[in-house]
C-alpha cells in the first residue's frame, strides 16, 4: 500500500506560479510511476504529467508543456509539480496518483493508477 498526500495549492493570479508537492509513504521504492491529474469545475479528470520514479523520465500533456515541470526527490519520497505561467484554465483540483510498475505506457489513463491522493485546489484568477 502507498499513501499519497498533496500540498501546495492555493489562489494565484494569472501569469503566476505555484509548486505542488506529493509525498508518498508506505511501500515505496524505485518501481513506481507517479502522475499528476487535474479536475476542473464541471470537467473530467485529465492527465497532466507522469514520471517514472527510477530515472525521472517524464511525460507531459500538451496543454502544460513548456509551463509545468515535474521533478522528484528520492530522499524525501516526494514528487513536485512546478507550474508557471498559470491561466484561469488551469483552475482545478490537482491529484497525485501512483502505480507500482516500471512500464511507461498508457500513462495518461486514470485506470492505470491504483493509488490516489486527496487532491489540492489550485485557483487562478484573471
Amino acid at each position: 500500500q502507498v499513501q499519497l498526500v498533496e500540498s501546495g495549492g492555493g489562489l494565484v493570479q494569472a501569469g503566476g506560479s505555484l509548486r505542488l508537492s506529493c509525498v508518498a509513504s508506505g511501500r515505496t521504492d524505485n518501481y513506481y510511476r507517479v502522475a499528476w491529474f487535474r479536475q476542473g469545475p464541471g470537467k473530467e479528470r485529465e492527465f497532466v504529467t507522469a514520471t517514472r520514479w527510477g530515472d525521472g523520465y517524464t511525460s507531459y500533456a500538451d496543454s502544460v508543456k513548456g509551463r509545468f515541470t515535474a521533478s522528484r526527490d528520492n530522499a524525501k519520497n516526494t514528487v513536485y509539480l512546478q507550474m508557471n505561467s498559470l491561466s484561469p484554465e488551469d483552475t482545478a483540483v490537482y491529484y497525485c496518483a501512483a502505480k507500482r510498475t516500471t512500464v511507461f505506457w498508457n500513462v495518461s489513463a486514470r485506470s492505470e493508477y491504483a493509488y490516489w491522493g486527496q487532491g489540492t485546489q489550485v485557483t487562478v484568477s484573471s
